[in-house]
């Protein structure tokens, strides 16, 4: 059993910053990619970022110079500083993972955190 536990969602006025974690816990035996995604009431989700296990990294467009992931692969975590948040960036975040529970299961498994809702004030 494989959890993702978000934290660090709020309300930010516009132009501010938050930082989101999540931390992964349960049966991992390796943890490959981890990401943020988005999600608005009646749209899909979209990726924000995500990082590999070597450290290279990946951004949407709209949050690139604005937006950093980082991980600590030691303790399964992943972070999101975001910076000069928008209104429109108003969301649930939900955190991402592709695991492999056991050295006897080859293929990584995807999970997916409950979600934390960011909120940017105008």
């Amino acid at each position: 059993q494989v959890q993702l536990v978000e934290s660090g969602g709020g309300l930010v006025q516009a132009g501010g910053s938050l930082r989101l974690s999540c931390a992964a816990s349960g049966s991992i035996f390796s943890t490959k990619a981890m990401g943020w995604y988005r999600q608005v009431p009646g749209e899909q989700r979209e990726l924000v970022a995500n990082i590999t296990s070597g450290g290279v990294t990946n951004y949407a467009d709209s949050v690139k110079g604005r937006f950093t992931i980082s991980r600590d692969s030691a303790k399964n975590t992943v972070y999101l500083q975001m910076n000069s948040l928008k209104p429109e960036e108003t969301a649930v975040y939900y955190c991402n993972a592709w695991i492999r529970v056991s050295i006897f299961v080859e293929t990584p498994k995807e999970y997916w955190g409950q979600g934390t809702q960011v909120t940017v004030s105008s």
